[in-house]
């Protein structure tokens, strides 16, 4: 089988050749893994290894450089015995998982000898990560590329990803850039605005009471965790811990309450009464002070009782009618919470819609298999809707839908780009997002937007950089022609 590179693909090898380590960042469905068997192609005569995050994805990259390429390459994954590993190890082409390489290389089982290594969702090159040890047992000898469609919108994430990686070079293209646009679907992006019920504002009036309250206790003994910021929030903890004083076990009895409050809100929020009744009903089977402190609550007694309600968040209705509306067009729906995840997958069922749920293996009664098997017939259109977690988002092989349907925004710009990212990569695709006015829903769309447009800012900032300082201008190289790359 043979493939003709497109003109940026061939700027971005030809840009790699020359400079070195590479951080290529490219939008989805634009390339970036054929631009990856480029290089495989040219560097075979020593030994390549392929990374990336999950045995699915891996299958994927396998059989393309077997169909593209023609070339005999392995799969090497944690469910292979040890000691089978290290024969498995002495094939030239090589495409595994980050935490079994990083295993083989540090217990002496796999040689550090490689020419190339290609690090796909390279976004993931952050602290303890396996990606960040294999790229330090490789270095220096070794041609790292890293692939991704968002590094980050933050420039500490972006810096700590080009440094873990020893990044010399950027090659970066977004959908309006000269080169590109041409090869770029076009996704309408439509925001759908809701508002909640009166009883699901009732019941967010008495966690919002019972934040306040416990909040104010925390600010009594000098702690005031910052409220708006939930990254912030979570951080907080450790500046309790390191007070030293015995209040600081009450303290964090309070926090912990305020945790559980905050997630309750944000449930509540952007999902609705069922996700919020199943949380409370788990923390009940818990046994902790903050707990007990919790459920005894006379406002909680409130919130339960209004849960037992079966009021629904007005999200579900409204994604009925798009999907009526959609009239059957292949889609994926995101949901943030497993539990939401198959409670649309049956409210879309009952109502005579196509759906399957797909969810990560964290959900024990959803195996690797049924993974496999849900994808195949969603590919062969055995049906229509896809309701997916977070696990839908990277990299997988999931066919090209036409609608991608955000049950909630998300806060990160990452998982964003990505979610609208399996809409529009072959034809004209749409993309909607469900938000809640005046909740955190309306918070992550603004956040995630921001981010984003600063990530292309910081990257285009680094490029210059890196440009100017670490080498000379791209000179065309000349000895390849595009349409016959793969004939050499």
């Amino acid at each position: 089988m043979k493939l003709t590179p497109r003109a940026y693909q061939l700027a971005i090898y030809n840009s790699i050749m020359q400079n070195g380590n590479t951080l290529v960042v490219l939008p989805t469905g634009l390339g970036k893994t054929l631009i990856a068997l480029m290089l495989i192609k040219e560097k075979k005569d020593g030994r390549c290894l392929f990374l990336t995050p999950t045995k699915p994805l891996a299958k994927q990259h396998l059989n393309s450089i077997k169909e593209v390429l023609g070339i005999d390459a392995v799969l090497v994954t944690g469910e292979i015995p040890a000691k089978d590993r290290k024969k498995q190890y002495e094939n030239k082409v090589i495409v595994s998982t980050p935490q079994t390489v990083r295993n083989d290389l540090f217990s002496g089982r796999l040689s550090p000898e490689f020419s190339l290594c290609i690090f796909d969702e390279a976004h993931r090159a952050v602290g303890d990560y396996a990606y960040t040890h294999i790229a330090e047992k490789l270095y220096p000898k070794t041609l790292f590329v890293g692939l991704t469609a968002s590094p980050g919108g933050k420039r500490e994430r972006i810096n700590e990803v080009v440094g873990n990686l020893h990044i010399q070079n950027i090659e970066i293209r977004g959908k309006s850039d000269e080169d590109v646009k041409s090869y770029v679907q076009e996704s309408e992006m439509n925001w759908i605005p809701l508002t909640l019920s009166p009883t699901l504002k009732l019941i967010k009036k008495h966690l919002d009471d019972m934040i306040s309250k416990h909040a104010q206790r925390l600010g009594a003994m000098g702690f005031r965790p910052p409220m708006k910021h939930k990254g912030l929030f979570l951080q907080y903890r450790e500046k309790i811990l390191s007070f030293q004083h015995g209040m600081k076990y009450r303290a964090l009895v309070h926090y912990s309450v305020l945790l559980h409050l905050l997630h309750m809100v944000e449930l509540l929020e952007t999902q609705g009464v069922f996700p919020l009744r199943r949380y409370i009903e788990k923390l009940s089977d818990k046994e902790t002070k903050s707990v007990k402190m919790l459920l005894n609550e006379p406002e909680m007694k409130k919130v339960k009782k209004l849960c037992g309600t079966e009021v629904e968040h007005p999200k579900l209705g409204v994604l009925l009618k798009l999907m009526k509306k959609l009239d059957g067009k292949k889609s994926i729906v995101f949901a943030q919470y497993r539990d939401q995840v198959k409670k649309i997958e049956t409210e879309l069922q009952k109502n005579d819609f196509s759906a399957k749920q797909f969810v990560g293996k964290k959900d024990k009664s959803f195996t690797r298999k049924m993974q496999e098997e849900t994808i195949a017939d969603f590919r062969e259109g055995k049906f229509d809707i896809l309701v997916a977690s977070s696990i839908a988002e990277e990299g997988l092989d999931i066919p090209a839908v036409d609608a991608v349907i955000f049950y909630e925004p998300i806060p990160s710009e990452i998982r964003s780009i990505q979610r609208r990212g399996r809409a529009a990569r072959f034809r004209k695709g749409e993309v909607y997002i469900l938000m809640t006015k005046g909740t955190r829903d309306e918070y992550y769309y603004w956040s995630s937007l921001k981010k984003e447009k600063k990530m292309k800012t910081i990257m285009d900032s680094m490029k210059r950089k890196m440009s100017g300082e670490k080498r000379k201008p791209l000179k065309p190289t000349g000895q390849t022609k595009i349409s016959h790359f793969f004939d050499k």
